[in-house]
Protein backbone atom coordinates (compact mmCIF):
# COMPACT_ATOMS: atom_id res chain seq x y z
CA UNK A 1 0.00 0.00 0.00
CA UNK A 2 1.51 3.30 -1.12
CA UNK A 3 1.81 6.38 1.13
CA UNK A 4 -0.95 8.27 -0.65
CA UNK A 5 -3.43 5.42 -0.08
CA UNK A 6 -2.48 5.23 3.62
CA UNK A 7 -3.09 8.94 4.05
CA UNK A 8 -6.44 8.69 2.32
CA UNK A 9 -7.53 5.82 4.56
CA UNK A 10 -6.33 7.68 7.64
CA UNK A 11 -8.25 10.77 6.54
CA UNK A 12 -11.39 8.64 6.04
CA UNK A 13 -10.97 7.18 9.53
CA UNK A 14 -10.87 10.69 11.02
CA UNK A 15 -14.04 11.59 9.12
CA UNK A 16 -15.80 8.40 10.25
CA UNK A 17 -14.79 8.93 13.87
CA UNK A 18 -15.98 12.53 13.84
CA UNK A 19 -19.22 11.56 12.12
CA UNK A 20 -19.91 8.79 14.64
CA UNK A 21 -19.22 11.26 17.44
CA UNK A 22 -21.67 13.76 16.04
CA UNK A 23 -24.29 11.07 15.52
CA UNK A 24 -23.87 9.85 19.14
CA UNK A 25 -24.14 13.41 20.46
CA UNK A 26 -27.27 13.98 18.39
CA UNK A 27 -28.88 10.76 19.60
CA UNK A 28 -27.93 11.41 23.21
CA UNK A 29 -28.43 15.16 23.24
CA UNK A 30 -30.32 15.12 26.54
CA UNK A 31 -27.56 13.15 28.26
CA UNK A 32 -24.92 15.48 26.84
CA UNK A 33 -26.80 18.52 28.10
CA UNK A 34 -27.23 16.99 31.57
CA UNK A 35 -23.57 15.99 31.86
CA UNK A 36 -22.47 19.38 30.56
CA UNK A 37 -24.70 21.15 33.06
CA UNK A 38 -23.31 19.06 35.93
CA UNK A 39 -19.73 19.78 34.91
CA UNK A 40 -20.50 23.48 34.57
CA UNK A 41 -22.18 23.56 37.98
CA UNK A 42 -19.22 21.74 39.55
CA UNK A 43 -16.82 24.22 37.97
CA UNK A 44 -18.87 27.16 39.28
CA UNK A 45 -18.90 25.63 42.77
CA UNK A 46 -15.12 25.11 42.73
CA UNK A 47 -14.43 28.65 41.54
CA UNK A 48 -16.97 30.10 43.96
CA UNK A 49 -15.51 28.15 46.88
CA UNK A 50 -12.02 29.34 45.98
CA UNK A 51 -13.16 32.97 45.83
CA UNK A 52 -15.06 32.67 49.13
CA UNK A 53 -12.07 31.03 50.83
CA UNK A 54 -9.71 33.75 49.61
CA UNK A 55 -12.07 36.49 50.77
CA UNK A 56 -12.45 34.94 54.23
CA UNK A 57 -8.74 34.28 54.45
CA UNK A 58 -7.99 37.92 53.67
CA UNK A 59 -10.60 39.08 56.18
CA UNK A 60 -9.15 36.77 58.84
CA UNK A 61 -5.67 38.09 58.15
CA UNK A 62 -6.90 41.66 58.53
CA UNK A 63 -8.70 40.88 61.80
CA UNK A 64 -5.64 39.12 63.20
CA UNK A 65 -3.41 42.00 62.13
CA UNK A 66 -5.61 44.52 63.98
CA UNK A 67 -5.53 42.38 67.11
CA UNK A 68 -1.75 42.03 66.91
CA UNK A 69 -1.41 45.77 66.43
CA UNK A 70 -3.40 46.30 69.63
CA UNK A 71 -1.23 43.72 71.42
CA UNK A 72 1.88 45.66 70.43
CA UNK A 73 0.59 49.02 71.67
CA UNK A 74 3.29 50.67 73.84
CA UNK A 75 3.03 50.83 77.62
CA UNK A 76 3.38 54.15 79.45
CA UNK A 77 3.77 54.77 83.16
CA UNK A 78 1.37 57.29 84.75
CA UNK A 79 2.78 60.75 84.19
CA UNK A 80 5.15 59.60 81.46
CA UNK A 81 5.20 62.02 78.48
CA UNK A 82 3.51 60.51 75.42
CA UNK A 83 3.66 61.99 71.90
CA UNK A 84 0.32 63.49 70.79
CA UNK A 85 -1.92 60.97 69.06
CA UNK A 86 0.00 57.93 70.32
CA UNK A 87 -2.12 55.25 71.97
CA UNK A 88 -0.70 53.63 75.10
CA UNK A 89 -1.75 51.36 77.95
CA UNK A 90 -0.88 51.79 81.58
CA UNK A 91 -0.29 48.08 82.24
CA UNK A 92 0.33 44.73 80.56
CA UNK A 93 -2.97 43.42 81.93
CA UNK A 94 -4.99 46.32 80.49
CA UNK A 95 -3.37 45.90 77.09
CA UNK A 96 -3.84 42.14 77.14
CA UNK A 97 -7.52 42.49 78.00
CA UNK A 98 -8.13 44.84 75.07
CA UNK A 99 -6.14 42.72 72.62
CA UNK A 100 -7.81 39.54 73.88
CA UNK A 101 -11.24 40.78 72.81
CA UNK A 102 -9.95 41.29 69.27
CA UNK A 103 -8.07 37.98 69.14
CA UNK A 104 -11.04 35.99 70.35
CA UNK A 105 -13.45 37.80 68.02
CA UNK A 106 -11.20 36.92 65.07
CA UNK A 107 -10.86 33.33 66.32
CA UNK A 108 -14.61 32.83 66.67
CA UNK A 109 -15.51 34.46 63.37
CA UNK A 110 -12.77 32.83 61.31
CA UNK A 111 -12.29 29.59 63.22
CA UNK A 112 -11.56 27.56 60.07
CA UNK A 113 -8.96 29.96 58.70
CA UNK A 114 -5.24 29.64 59.61
CA UNK A 115 -5.16 33.19 60.98
CA UNK A 116 -8.27 32.46 63.01
CA UNK A 117 -6.58 29.48 64.64
CA UNK A 118 -3.48 31.55 65.37
CA UNK A 119 -5.71 34.26 66.84
CA UNK A 120 -7.14 31.71 69.29
CA UNK A 121 -3.63 30.83 70.44
CA UNK A 122 -2.87 34.48 71.12
CA UNK A 123 -6.24 34.70 72.82
CA UNK A 124 -4.97 32.10 75.28
CA UNK A 125 -1.74 34.04 75.86
CA UNK A 126 -3.56 37.30 76.46
CA UNK A 127 -5.96 35.60 78.88
CA UNK A 128 -2.90 34.68 80.94
CA UNK A 129 -1.55 38.22 80.85
CA UNK A 130 -4.95 39.58 81.78
CA UNK A 131 -5.06 37.25 84.80
CA UNK A 132 -7.87 34.98 83.57
CA UNK A 133 -6.22 31.59 84.02
CA UNK A 134 -9.42 29.57 83.68
CA UNK A 135 -10.22 30.99 80.24
CA UNK A 136 -6.54 30.74 79.28
CA UNK A 137 -6.42 27.02 80.07
CA UNK A 138 -9.63 26.29 78.21
CA UNK A 139 -8.52 28.25 75.14
CA UNK A 140 -5.02 26.79 75.00
CA UNK A 141 -6.40 23.26 75.38
CA UNK A 142 -8.60 23.89 72.37
CA UNK A 143 -5.59 24.96 70.31
CA UNK A 144 -3.46 22.09 71.66
CA UNK A 145 -6.06 19.62 70.40
CA UNK A 146 -6.12 21.07 66.88
CA UNK A 147 -4.73 19.51 63.71
CA UNK A 148 -2.01 22.15 63.26
CA UNK A 149 0.93 20.46 64.98
CA UNK A 150 3.11 23.57 65.08
CA UNK A 151 0.42 25.66 66.74
CA UNK A 152 -0.64 22.79 68.99
CA UNK A 153 2.91 22.37 70.32
CA UNK A 154 3.13 26.08 71.11
CA UNK A 155 -0.16 25.85 72.97
CA UNK A 156 1.09 22.85 74.96
CA UNK A 157 4.26 24.72 75.90
CA UNK A 158 2.20 27.70 77.08
CA UNK A 159 -0.12 25.34 78.97
CA UNK A 160 2.85 23.74 80.70
CA UNK A 161 4.08 27.16 81.80
CA UNK A 162 0.59 27.99 83.08
CA UNK A 163 0.53 24.75 85.06
CA UNK A 164 3.87 25.65 86.62
CA UNK A 165 2.58 29.09 87.59
CA UNK A 166 -0.49 27.55 89.22
CA UNK A 167 1.29 24.80 91.15
CA UNK A 168 0.45 21.88 88.87
CA UNK A 169 3.96 20.63 88.17
CA UNK A 170 2.90 17.05 87.42
CA UNK A 171 0.74 18.23 84.50
CA UNK A 172 3.54 20.45 83.25
CA UNK A 173 6.00 17.55 83.33
CA UNK A 174 3.57 15.41 81.35
CA UNK A 175 3.33 18.08 78.64
CA UNK A 176 7.10 18.57 78.48
CA UNK A 177 7.50 14.83 77.97
CA UNK A 178 4.85 14.87 75.23
CA UNK A 179 6.67 17.71 73.46
CA UNK A 180 9.97 15.85 73.77
CA UNK A 181 8.49 12.68 72.28
CA UNK A 182 6.86 14.55 69.38
CA UNK A 183 8.95 17.64 68.64
CA UNK A 184 8.02 20.24 66.04
CA UNK A 185 9.82 23.10 64.36
CA UNK A 186 8.18 25.61 66.68
CA UNK A 187 8.96 23.58 69.82
CA UNK A 188 12.06 21.38 69.37
CA UNK A 189 12.70 18.57 71.82
CA UNK A 190 15.66 20.46 73.27
CA UNK A 191 13.48 23.39 74.28
CA UNK A 192 11.01 21.11 76.05
CA UNK A 193 13.87 19.33 77.83
CA UNK A 194 15.37 22.61 79.02
CA UNK A 195 12.01 23.65 80.43
CA UNK A 196 11.68 20.28 82.15
CA UNK A 197 15.15 20.56 83.71
CA UNK A 198 14.40 24.08 84.94
CA UNK A 199 11.21 22.80 86.56
CA UNK A 200 13.17 20.08 88.35
CA UNK A 201 15.65 22.70 89.56
CA UNK A 202 12.81 24.84 90.88
CA UNK A 203 11.53 21.78 92.75
CA UNK A 204 14.96 21.22 94.27
CA UNK A 205 15.40 17.99 92.32
CA UNK A 206 18.97 18.76 91.29
CA UNK A 207 19.91 15.21 90.33
CA UNK A 208 16.90 14.83 87.99
CA UNK A 209 17.74 18.17 86.38
CA UNK A 210 21.39 17.13 85.85
CA UNK A 211 20.26 13.90 84.19
CA UNK A 212 18.14 15.86 81.74
CA UNK A 213 20.96 18.33 81.02
CA UNK A 214 23.48 15.52 80.55
CA UNK A 215 21.24 13.63 78.16
CA UNK A 216 20.59 16.78 76.18
CA UNK A 217 24.31 17.68 76.02
CA UNK A 218 25.31 14.20 74.86
CA UNK A 219 22.56 13.98 72.28
CA UNK A 220 23.29 17.24 70.46
CA UNK A 221 26.23 19.12 71.92
CA UNK A 222 26.41 21.63 69.04
CA UNK A 223 22.82 22.82 69.24
CA UNK A 224 21.83 25.88 71.26
CA UNK A 225 19.99 23.66 73.73
CA UNK A 226 22.96 21.31 74.03
CA UNK A 227 25.40 24.14 74.67
CA UNK A 228 23.09 25.66 77.27
CA UNK A 229 22.80 22.27 78.94
CA UNK A 230 26.60 22.03 79.03
CA UNK A 231 26.77 25.44 80.71
CA UNK A 232 24.22 24.32 83.29
CA UNK A 233 26.34 21.26 84.05
CA UNK A 234 29.58 23.25 84.25
CA UNK A 235 28.74 26.84 85.25
CA UNK A 236 32.36 27.57 86.25
CA UNK A 237 33.63 26.72 82.77
CA UNK A 238 30.90 28.86 81.18
CA UNK A 239 31.87 31.86 83.31
CA UNK A 240 35.50 31.58 82.21
CA UNK A 241 34.49 31.82 78.55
Amino acid sequence: MDQQTKQALKHDQYIDTAQHGLEWASENRHAVIVVGSILLAALIIVIGSFVIYNNRSNAASTAFGLAMQEYQTPLAEPGQPVPPGMKTYSSIAARAKAANQLFMAAADKYSMMPDGKTARYFGGLTYIEAGNNVAAESTLKQVAGGWNNELASLAKLSLANLYRQTGRDAQAIDLYNQLTAKPTTSVPAGLAQLQLAELYEAQGKTEEARKVYAKLKDKDAKSAAGMLAAQKLNPATASIH
